[in-house]
């Protein structure tokens, strides 16, 4: 089959496209021909630096397909179901082999390539808010990175709760299009200090759930702006910053405020609420109640090209890779 790898990490000009033994399939495993695959945040930093599980190594979270492949052990899915399946590695490729555990049927009403965009953005995005940011209705979210994918699900899941949602992104015209999926006030980081504004927009309350998916310095005024028994929920480094100093969370402790660590993975092995959720939200963009936005899509030979444009923070929504 043909795939985007690499035999090292690095930035986007790593990538060769190349012809790799076809997956093999285990017993619980179904395997998928892939035709759409969304460009996960979490792909461009193990690309950079992530483990090489296999060399050449095939990187990616989440892509969408047909099943062409069952193993022995396979009830849920048969060949010709139309699938969306997330790992750990592997969706960069032509073919992926997944276990069914981390695969969901498409609904009817949904295309393949919209599919491909919802597991881990809007699944992380449900998460934080409700699930881990226990976000209840007339609360105020600060969602970072709000152009992206889990920050565009986060805004129209927030929305659909009646909170008050603020959002950052780079530029007022990303923020103006924020407008049509629920954000009710955006902050241009370049230009605002959003810690200020923030504090500003709340009257100096803060924000009850912040959803921060930057890291380093970002998260450290994250907290200063929370809300009495405010909730900030990190679920990524997007901000690439190196850790010179540590968090201080000593200004925490007066006001009753939760730090929550946050990754998707290990909710879908353990138990079933996770799976169960995505499931819902797939039905969920599939009745219209949520949007996916896709702005760009690239053959699955320029995944460099591909993976060079999310670094940009140009994107506004998913990048596709169609093999």
């Amino acid at each position: 089959m043909k795939a985007a790898v690499y035999e090292t990490t690095g930035g986007p000009e790593v990538f060769r496209y190349a012809d790799v033994p076809d997956p093999v399939v285990r017993p619980t495993e179904v395997l998928v021909q892939v035709e759409a695959v969304s460009v996960e945040g979490g792909d461009t930093l193990n690309r950079l630096g992530g483990e090489l599980t296999s060399v050449p190594h095939i990187v990616g979270y989440q892509c969408a397909g047909t099943v062409v492949g069952v193993g022995v052990q396979v009830g849920a899915f048969a060949e010709g179901d139309r699938v969306v399946a997330v790992g750990s590695d592997g969706s960069h490729a032509a073919l992926r082999s997944v276990d069914q555990t981390v695969c969901w049927k498409i609904p009817d009403q949904l295309s393949v390539e919209e599919a491909a965009c919802v597991p881990i953005p809007f699944g992380t995005a449900h998460d934080c808010l409700f699930e881990f940011g226990r976000l209840q209705p007339g609360e105020t979210v600060l969602v970072h990175a709000g152009a992206g994918g889990v920050g565009l699900a986060a805004i129209q899941l927030a929305a659909g709760s009646n909170a008050t949602v603020l959002a950052t992104a780079s530029s007022d015209d990303r923020l103006a299009r924020l407008g049509e999926f629920g954000l009710d006030h955006g902050i241009d980081y370049a230009t605002t200090n959003f810690v200020d504004e923030v504090r500003r927009v709340t009257d100096g309350r803060g924000a009850d759930v912040i959803i921060d998916p930057l890291g380093g310095s970002v998260l450290q005024r994250s907290l200063s702006c929370l809300a009495y028994r405010g909730r900030c929920i990190t679920f990524g480094d997007a901000a690439r910053e190196a850790p010179t100093t540590k968090l201080d969370v000593s200004g925490m402790r007066a006001a009753n405020q939760t730090l929550v660590g946050y990754f998707l993975g290990p909710e879908l092995v353990i138990g079933t609420r996770a799976r169960m959720m995505i499931a819902r939200l797939l039905d969920e963009v599939a009745s219209g109640r949520l949007r996916v936005v896709i702005d760009r899509r690239y053959p699955l030979e320029r995944a460099g090209d591909a993976h060079a444009y999310v670094e940009s923070r140009r994107a506004f929504g998913r990048v596709l890779l169609i093999p």
